[in-house]
């Protein structure tokens, strides 16, 4: 789990593996973008924007216009990618569709936020946005993430989703034979290993 300073305190998580896929983690185990800083923190975190980045003129609609998004992708991902258990989910008629036209909508609504490398305090060369993001150049570099890894039949292949109970976040099985179960191995894995032993022990005494 990747965890920086200021996402801490929202518990988001960026080890999906890809952008779009840290964006839907972001509904569980609850909602994380219910407000304005922790919208800010997964921008900062997810790596869309250079840290220091300015986001202050952030407004509500952004946190609309992100949830809509991840409402989409998420649709598109569980239903045409390897679900648990690499079972295929079968599309529902009209909803697919309109999941489809609103992340293609998303991706060409803007240019995704262009960088530039700028000598940093050490005399290092840093990257650094020329202004504040606009939302919708954000929006589109998730979109187009999301295009990118849709229409990759190997990226698709390894999509999967998580085995712990109760989990419903989907990760890219970058793993060696494609064995990797659950989202984290600290997290839901831990909580398996946990559960377990309880039962071994159970059995043991009984």
């Amino acid at each position: 789990m990747a965890l920086g300073t200021e996402t801490a305190p929202y518990e988001l998580r960026f080890d999906a593996g890809r952008i779009c896929l840290d964006l839907l983690a972001t509904t569980h185990p609850g909602e994380r973008l219910d407000a304005l800083e922790p919208l800010r923190a997964w921008i900062r975190g997810s790596g869309l924007v250079p840290p220091g980045t300015p986001l202050a003129h952030a407004d509500p609609g952004w946190l609309g216009a992100f949830r809509e998004l991840r409402g989409y992708v998420g649709q598109l991902v569980r239903e045409r990618s390897n679900g648990r258990g690499g079972v295929r989910n079968v599309p529902r008629p009209g909803s697919y569709d309109l999941a489809l036209a609103g992340v293609n909508d998303f991706a060409r609504a803007a240019a995704p936020p262009a960088p530039r490398a700028v000598p940093g305090a050490d005399g290092f060369l840093v990257r650094e946005l020329t202004g504040p993001p606009e939302c919708a150049a954000l929006l589109a570099a998730v979109a187009r993430d999301a295009v990118e890894l849709l229409t990759d039949p190997v990226a698709r292949a390894a999509v999967r989703e998580c085995e712990g109970d109760n989990c419903p976040i989907v990760y890219l099985d970058t793993s060696r034979g494609r064995r990797r179960r659950w989202c984290s191995s600290e997290v839901c894995g831990n909580r398996e290993r946990v559960a377990r032993h309880r039962r071994r022990a159970a059995l043991a005494r009984a």
